[in-house]
């Protein structure tokens, strides 16, 4: 019996319709956020969601801040997501430097970036209106 290499091809599995595809894409959600968990950057947006809620806190936020500022951090997370999956193609594509690897991946840095000085921007509105006033 021979046995492929780890990284060789593999048979297209069949497609997966009805119920079963909603099991099964919620199967692949949780396989995507397992593999985010491994990147540095997604920890430290969990871990400044927190704290943004914690300052929502103490500014005495309204709810719709709360609700906001959980979006904003929903986008990130999907760009953060998005930036990474990139990210993994182009490693995969050149493992030696390319420009349009670099390209890529600072592209994709860019997006991530834009949304978390979205996130700043949106939190600080809030601490500004919460203790200098309206």
């Amino acid at each position: 019996m021979t046995v492929a290499p780890p990284n060789s091809p593999r048979p297209k599995p069949p497609r997966v319709t009805g119920l079963p595809h909603l099991w099964a894409a919620a199967g692949y959600s949780c396989a995507g956020l397992r593999r985010l968990w491994q990147e540095t950057a997604f920890r430290h947006i969990v871990l400044a969601l927190l704290l943004g809620f914690g300052l929502l806190a103490i500014a005495g936020a309204e709810m719709t801040d709360y609700a906001i500022l959980l979006i904003l951090f929903f986008c990130l997370i999907a760009t953060e997501a998005l930036n990474t999956a990139v990210e993994c193609i182009v490693d995969h594509l050149a493992p030696d430097w390319a420009a349009f690897a670099r390209d890529a991946k600072d592209l994709g840095s860019l997006a991530t970036m834009c949304l978390l000085c979205a996130n700043g921007v949106f939190l600080g509105a809030v601490l500004l209106r919460s203790f200098v006033g309206e």
